[in-house]
């Protein structure tokens, strides 16, 4: 059964540097479909800031035919053995909007889900240049949106130069993330990611865009000291 996962570490500049230009590759690392690998940024942080480029802080979203060959790469591959050591989360894919063409195979939704149960949502985009001041104007508000929701046990943005952007962000339910996306979360002005919506749809920042929900399945590892960033399942009704 396929599995994705999302992987954050603190590496040396070097390695995550060297990693964004040469990441694993689906032709030599057996079992992976796609990976992006990206350096992390804060969410909301000033546009020229140096929490908007970390390179000693990495994310890695990928995409492989089974756990197996996700354990396969974290034992035997150089930088593999480096994930392992800090922290990621297994997830089971459960919807799609948008596209992307590298993930061209999943389907708009599979499988069903409750309400109340944890959820993890990730996106990701190749950014058009000319519409980079536009997208900064409309998605630092809808960063702090997200990054201050008290229903998130973890929000971060990542990038790889030059042109794709990623977020990612752990919710207590599917309820509390859909209530950010239609404006109606409990944080002051909550239309933020509905107006920044509308105005993607008007004209679109995004050569590529792609929002993918997913069902935690297992979460290894500590992330600055901190464990347990994914909530426990609601009890059955």
């Amino acid at each position: 059964m396929a599995v994705f996962s999302y992987h954050l570490a603190e590496l040396p500049r070097w390695t995550t540097a060297r990693t964004l230009v040469r990441p694993p590759a689906s032709g030599s690392t057996p079992g992976l479909r796609h990976v992006e690998c990206m350096a992390l940024m804060t969410l909301g942080a000033p546009v020229v800031s140096p929490s908007r480029l970390q390179l000693r802080r990495m994310a890695m979203f990928a995409y492989w035919d089974d756990e197996a060959a996700l354990d396969e790469f974290l034992a035997g591959d150089g930088l593999g053995r480096r994930l392992a050591e800090s922290w990621h989360v297994r997830m089971t894919f459960l919807r799609r909007w948008g596209s992307l063409a590298a993930l061209a195979d999943l389907p708009r939704r599979e499988g069903e889900w409750r309400q109340d149960e944890p959820v993890v949502g990730v996106t990701v985009a190749r950014m058009k240049f000319p519409q980079l001041p536009r997208f900064v104007h409309w998605g630092r508000p809808v960063e702090r949106l997200v990054r201050d929701d008290p229903n998130t046990t973890i929000a971060q943005a990542a990038i790889r130069l030059p042109r794709t952007v990623s977020t990612f962000s752990i919710w207590n339910s599917v309820e509390a993330m859909e209530a950010m996306v239609h404006g109606r979360s409990i944080v002051a002005d909550p239309e933020r990611h509905a107006a920044a919506m509308r105005e993607r749809e008007r004209k679109d920042f995004h050569h590529e865009f792609v929002t993918l929900r997913f069902r935690p399945r297992s979460e290894h590892g500590t992330w600055l000291g901190r464990t347990g960033l994914v909530p426990p399942p609601a009890p059955p009704v």
